[in-house]
């Protein structure tokens, strides 16, 4: 069986040397298949197999004069191999190797993708290990809400890259796709048990009704798969552009001896990795539409989506590839300041405490609407001041003094209360 585009990057997968390689691997299976079913003789079998190459530069040459790049591609292989060549695309339609072929870049560039989602997962768990108690804020509406840990934050990108990786190991079996039915999609002209063999040779499942092409709701998976991926990845740069924000700066992209942050200001320090990733995924979601389009042909075929597959199918596997590397190497290098996020904790007394303390008040017997006016006056005072104090409202305040001492009131402001139950977190991800 051939899976053999394991290659070191993801370009490479994308070249026209490659892309030719797999049309060359396609032609190889069907002639092995005919050999096996009394058509093909031995000899003339192992000459394609010893004769067959190509040359990129040909192939342009004679396709300048044919308009048919698969025509171009037969023409020069035939220039190698000889009288045995008349046995090669036998029965076969161009979208045969074309599709085919395809799927079988296609398939190593998932590869690839999940290679490095599973660098991203380990980064991201060991980072999500070494700060499981490391409290910060969390926030909602982008206002501080109550105390998380960051390991607590990296829990989510890290259940959200486990589902991304299913994903993409979803997605290379869905696309690992073969088809060698001839004109229409028929077989008049071919053996099923060709397609069937050449596809085992192939390590690919048989489209299980094809036209002249494989559908393209394949391809459109392809792409909506890495569009979401890429929003993932949005979704953690975007938070760490946020965490860095000076008024906040709980987190910072590292930054390298030497590294200037810009032409004019000597203190910057910008999240520029994390932008790149955003903008590059706004890139992938573009091309969602164009393959959804792909799917509705004319009839049996028509080749409206050819042209734009061969910029977007290479586009979306190497971007989606560079991303995956960038956030790896931005999550290794991250800068974790806990100082700065126990800061933001306190920030107006413990505001952020309030829901504690409303439910210490409906314990000890006040009604919800009285206590959420109580602690609402309190907090609010605290926040409008720029040296307000939640806490020593609460203490100053005599209707809470009535019902709650001063231990009590204390224990409502320990933020450890908020890690309590996340055990059940690290228990479900392996953290």
């Amino acid at each position: 069986m051939i899976e053999r585009y394991t290659l070191p990057e993801m370009g490479e997968i994308w070249s026209e040397n490659s892309k030719f390689q797999t049309w060359l691997d396609v032609e190889l299976a069907a002639c092995q298949a005919n050999f096996e079913l009394g058509k093909i003789t031995k000899e003339d079998l192992d000459q394609i197999k010893t004769k067959s190459k190509f040359n990129v530069e040909r192939i342009k040459e004679i396709e300048k004069e044919v308009k048919h790049d698969v025509i171009a591609f037969l023409t020069n292989l035939n220039e190698y191999v000889g009288d045995a060549g008349r046995f090669i695309h036998v029965g076969m339609t161009s979208s045969d190797i074309l599709d085919t072929g395809l799927s079988l870049q296609l398939r190593e560039s998932c590869n690839l993708l999940i290679n490095e989602i599973e660098e991203l997962e380990n980064s991201i768990r060991n980072l999500a290990s070494q700060h499981k108690d490391t409290l910060m804020i969390g926030r909602s509406h982008a206002i501080h809400g109550e105390p998380i840990s960051f390991g607590f934050k990296l829990a989510g990108w890290l259940a959200e890259v486990i589902r991304d990786k299913k994903r993409l190991k979803d997605l290379k079996r869905n696309i690992s796709i073969g088809q060698i039915s001839g004109a229409m999609g028929t077989y008049a002209n071919t053996d099923p048990k060709v397609e069937e063999i050449a596809c085992n040779i192939l390590n690919l499942k048989v489209d299980e009704a094809s036209t002249q092409v494989i559908s393209r709701d394949r391809h459109a998976e392809y792409v909506q798969v890495i569009a979401l991926i890429g929003a993932s990845l949005d979704r953690f740069a975007t938070e760490i552009r946020n965490l860095q924000r000076t008024d906040v700066l709980e987190v910072e992209e590292g930054f390298s001896e030497g590294q200037k942050g810009s032409s004019a200001m000597p203190h910057k320090r910008n999240p520029i990795r994390s932008e790149r990733v955003s903008g590059l995924s706004r890139i992938l979601r573009s091309y969602v539409n164009t393959s959804l389009e792909n799917i509705s042909l004319w009839h049996e075929r028509d080749i409206s989506h050819s042209s734009n597959e061969r910029i977007m199918l290479p586009d979306v596997s190497i971007c989606l590839h560079f991303m995956l590397r960038e956030m790896s190497e931005i999550i290794k290098n991250l800068k974790v300041y806990p100082k700065n996020m126990l800061n933001n904790i306190n920030i107006y007394g413990g505001v952020i405490f309030s829901q504690k303390v409303l439910l210490l008040l409906v314990e000890k017997g006040m009604s919800r609407e009285s206590a959420y006016r109580i602690v609402q006056k309190n907090a609010h005072s605290a926040w409008n001041n720029e040296n307000g104090n939640f806490k020593n409202n609460l203490e100053k305040d005599l209707d809470i003094n009535k019902l709650v001492t001063l231990d009590e009131l204390e224990k409502c402001f320990d933020p450890k209360i908020h890690l309590s139950n996340l055990n059940i977190i690290w228990e479900r991800l392996s953290i």
